[in-house]
């Protein structure tokens, strides 16, 4: 007659181990998770300082050039820029509208003061382009911990009027 051994059993300590492993998961997946968030919304950040960089190196480049035949009579050359600079960050799927984009003198005793592109006086003097977007909009949660913050970049650049020739 053969002996049969009895099946065997699990270790009494499985069954504790497994609850000490669901409140270790507890305690580390929020952490983890919110790791994971702030990951994303830094990539977010810093997706949109690039493109408002982009953006106001190409009005800076605009501002560098010569505007004739560029902006309409009732346009000056400071709404072509700001116009400009706004569609750029639509295009690249940016809320333009929620942009505020500043043109300031960068040098001299009138430093901060709104300047003037389409002055001949302003001709080889330093300017500011600075742009800002709200952080609401480029987040991707629904959150307030950011409310209140802005996301900003400003160039400065020499004004002047370089011609294109074909």
């Amino acid at each position: 007659m053969k002996r049969i051994s009895p099946a065997p059993t699990k270790p009494v300590c499985a069954d504790s181990r497994r609850g000490a492993a669901m409140v270790e998961f507890a305690f580390v997946a929020p952490v983890f998770l919110l790791l994971i968030i702030g990951t994303i919304e830094m990539g977010n950040a810093l997706e949109a300082s690039t493109q408002l960089s982009s953006a106001l190196r190409e009005g800076g480049r605009l501002a560098g050039m010569d505007w004739e035949g560029l902006i309409s009579e009732n346009e000056t050359p400071n709404q072509k820029v700001i116009r400009d600079i706004k569609n750029f960050l639509t295009a690249a799927g940016y809320p333009g509208d929620s942009v505020t984009v500043t043109i300031t003198s960068a040098e001299g005793t009138d430093v901060g003061e709104t300047f003037n592109l389409g002055n001949p006086d302003n001709e080889m003097r330093l300017f500011k382009l600075e742009a800002t977007i709200p952080y609401e909009q480029i987040s991707s949660f629904p959150h307030g911990f950011m409310k209140g913050r802005d996301v900003r970049s400003h160039l400065v650049m020499r004004a002047g009027r370089i011609s294109l020739m074909n």
